[in-house]
């Protein structure tokens, strides 16, 4: 079975063919992401009306050439599954739009997804980890604890109070003049800092539950910077290192409560999203996962941010489940990931 896969939610135009091998490896037929980071670099940020022309432009010859990629034509595609949100409502519109038309003109069944479905599922792409485990979901616009206990059982624990973590990196980056993306500049800069030259605050630090915050970190940082301690090159590496290290801690001590808060069958501890590209949140999660028993996993680097892979993948597993979407279905610029099991 070889299911096409289309993802448009941000500003990333992506498209994957993905088939039900036995072998974790053989899987993803095509992977091809065509991002827009020149198209959105000198606002320091995504326009949603740059992103959604973007996807106009490119959306074509990506799913021609994840097509060509796969050595496949459109005709022996069993399944279209696009991202129908959440997501910036422009992008997504494209894609649901291109996706109905393939699957109308080709007469294949339509599967639209929730694009946070496609992270939480991308480990059983690629690992095969079997159902229940936790998953820290943390990315430039979600960041949450969710208890994944089957396709479309989702139980969320605890979610971000204000930003999400990768739109903290964002923004400090950002406020450092930096570069963009913000959270690959903030990891580079603060490979050679020093983690502890600025006293940065350590929000819910020891709270009972597992909500996050990092609103007044970030404001900490702008204030750390108009006061004027941030002159030179390492004034800025250790800046990026002090904060990155505190982003650290605060994942790590919410992640411990939340994997107090499930029982013994949940044996795998999952990091997915953008964010969880990041090296050093890696490390650390995966040192606190061997500390209390658990086995940490995360995608593949190239998985972990926005592609069609994820989505490709949770379509064939709602297909092969016995779930399809109906073609009157509407792009949702808000889609709670827990709604799925109403």
């Amino acid at each position: 079975m070889n299911i096409l896969g289309i993802e448009t939610s941000c500003d990333e135009t992506a498209a994957a063919v993905v088939c039900d091998a036995n072998v974790a490896s053989k899987r993803v037929l095509s992977n091809v992401v065509f991002s827009q980071i020149s198209e959105h670099i000198e606002y320091g940020g995504v326009v949603p009306e740059i992103a959604a022309r973007a996807h106009l432009h490119y959306i074509r010859p990506t799913v021609e050439r994840a097509l060509s990629e796969a050595n496949m034509t459109l005709a022996e595609i069993d399944g279209v599954a696009v991202t129908s949100g959440p997501g910036l409502i422009g992008g997504v519109l494209v894609g649901v739009m291109v996706a109905k038309a393939m699957a109308i003109a080709q007469n294949k069944p339509f599967l639209g997804i929730n694009h946070l479905e496609g992270h939480a599922l991308t480990v059983r792409l690629t690992h095969d980890v079997p159902y229940p485990y936790l998953l820290l979901l943390v990315s430039g616009g979600h960041c949450q604890f969710v208890a994944v206990e089957g396709l479309g059982r989702y139980r969320v624990l605890g979610r971000t109070l204000d930003d999400a973590a990768g739109e903290a990196f964002d923004k400090v980056a950002k406020m450092m003049d930096i570069g963009y993306p913000g959270g690959p500049a903030v990891e580079r800069l603060a490979l050679t800092g020093d983690a502890e030259r600025f006293v940065l605050p350590r929000p819910l630090i020891g709270r009972k539950d597992c909500n996050f915050s990092f609103s007044g970190l970030k404001t900490s940082v702008r204030t750390t910077l108009q006061k004027g301690a941030v002159v030179t090159d390492q004034d800025k590496a250790d800046l990026a290192a002090s904060f990155q290290k505190v982003v650290g801690d605060h994942i790590v001590d919410r992640t411990k409560y939340a994997l107090s808060l499930v029982d013994e069958r949940y044996q795998h501890l999952v990091v997915a999203g953008g964010v969880a590209a990041n090296k050093y949140l890696r490390g650390r999660l995966a040192e606190l996962a061997e500390k209390m028993g658990r086995a940490f996993v995360a995608p593949p680097l190239g998985l972990c941010t926005d592609n069609a892979a994820m989505i490709a993948w949770a379509g064939l597993e709602r297909f092969k489940a016995g779930f399809t979407s109906d073609l009157n279905i509407s792009p949702k610029p808000r889609w709670p990931l827990e709604s799925l099991g109403e």
